[in-house]
């Protein structure tokens, strides 16, 4: 993890701070440091107490959806009856993202930490931590992390003294992408299929196991004990009225320094790109950017001076997703990096709707074909039709992360599409 200005940030780096410090690792180390103090303090507090700082904070979802995790928590249902259930998204499998592997590996306490607040507010006497299953590393850093707490009575009965309980169970999962979305992720939890449900029922009505449940994101939850310890305007220094604090990055593709940093929220994309990471090692323009990870649309080289927050980025016609931003090169082949992108959706779709398992084979095909060189004029219309029949028709969005960067790949690039086409082929129509 590294930072272009440091020293503007190291008296409050939320994130980042701890990272790359061995120390930060064990339960010893991160107490050293204040560690479970936010923890001790939520004790104090309501519930809702919880949640309405959270809530003033302005937090939101930093799994991709970008949904205000405070008004999420508020769903939950109040004095049902009904075991509650908090579920940690650590599925990390949008491509270009990288990010919440680093907080379970460094700081893994930190995490555990925001899991036990984000329980006691929603009421949840359980917590999953639901890790990918190729973090190798990161799962016996944080099932260590675990057993320490437990050991400590930070998780389990009575912690810290109070008459409140709560267990935590980390669980490994097999390596499907689409365990990431939530209800793909509960399914799994249960021991089904990797399935996404329909909704409703939501799942803070019925969630894992039938009950009420919360789903958050890794670095979502991490976030939450200074924002406990601090308080919401504290977090409010950084970022925007509608796109708070701080924002951990994956940086990516053809950059001098590629990696993880962290941010406040609102940088030009511009200065992420050439400022922080260097640019492109071969010196030579940036032709496209993917910003929020493979599933966001595509901008252009001439459209980087947009906002890094979550407007900034709607407004230039992609999204802030995983802040995870894949830089090309102008050497960059779009239709072969389009190709690849959609092979993975392809061959990580469930295939439970029809409009995906078909859409995005047929997608596949129509670009392998243009990338041969026999693709005819027609194809980039086939693949807009695609575009159409894929949008918003599917139990989840799985088929709307490949339309997102391919449509926008066809506006902004379709002259790439062209050159890989027969003059004859391309006349042919």
């Amino acid at each position: 993890m590294s930072f272009p200005h440091r020293s503007d940030l190291e008296s409050r780096t939320p994130l980042s701070r701890h990272q790359g410090e061995a120390e930060a690792r064990t339960l010893d180390g991160w107490r050293a440091v204040g560690g479970y103090e936010a923890l001790r303090k939520s004790l104090g507090m309501a519930p809702d107490e919880i949640t309405d700082v959270v809530k003033a904070s302005g937090l939101r979802g930093r799994g991709g959806a970008g949904f205000p995790t405070g008004l999420k928590w508020s769903f939950m249902p109040k004095d049902d009856g009904k075991p509650h259930y908090l579920c940690c998204n650590a599925d990390e499998s949008e491509p270009g993202a990288f990010k919440d592997r680093e907080v379970i590996r460094w700081t893994p306490h930190l995490l555990i930490e925001g899991c036990l607040i984000g329980a006691r507010a929603i009421g949840a006497e359980h917590v999953y931590i639901y890790v990918r299953g190729e973090f190798f590393e990161e799962t016996a850093v944080l099932n260590r992390a675990v057993v320490d707490a437990c050991e400590a009575r930070l998780i389990g009965p009575n912690i810290l003294g109070s008459s409140w309980s709560c267990d935590l169970t980390v669980h490994a999962g097999a390596g499907a992408y689409i365990a990431g979305e939530e209800t793909g992720l509960m399914n799994s939890l249960m021991g089904n299929r990797a399935e996404p449900w329909a909704k409703p029922p939501f799942p803070a009505q019925a969630g894992a196991f039938g009950m009420p449940t919360t789903v958050n994101n890794v670095e979502t939850l991490a976030a939450v004990p200074m924002i406990i310890e601090h308080g919401a305007d504290w977090y409010r220094r950084w970022g925007s009225e509608k796109s708070p604090g701080t924002k951990l990055w994956s940086c990516s593709g053809h950059l001098v320094r590629p990696g993880n940093y962290e941010f406040a929220l609102g940088l030009p994309l511009r200065d992420i790109i050439f400022e922080a990471c260097g640019g492109t090692p071969s010196g030579k323009p940036v032709k496209a950017v993917i910003p929020g990870g493979s599933s966001t649309a595509f901008l252009t080289g001439d459209e980087l001076d947009c906002a890094t927050t979550y407007e900034g980025l709607a407004e230039a016609g992609s999204a802030l997703g995983t802040a995870s931003p894949i830089v090309m090169d102008a050497d960059t082949d779009i239709v072969a990096a389009m190709r690849r992108i959609a092979q993975f959706y392809a061959h990580e779709s469930c295939g439970q709707c029809v409009q995906c398992r078909e859409g995005t084979s047929w997608v596949v095909r129509i670009l392998q074909r243009i990338e041969a060189g026999d693709g005819r004029l027609r194809d980039i219309d086939t693949l807009y039709e695609l575009c159409e029949q894929m949008t918003g028709r599917t139990i989840c969005v799985l088929a709307d992360s490949v339309v997102f960067p391919l449509r926008s790949s066809l506006d902004k690039f379709r002259a790439d599409y062209e050159a890989r086409m027969k003059p004859t082929l391309v006349a042919a129509g």
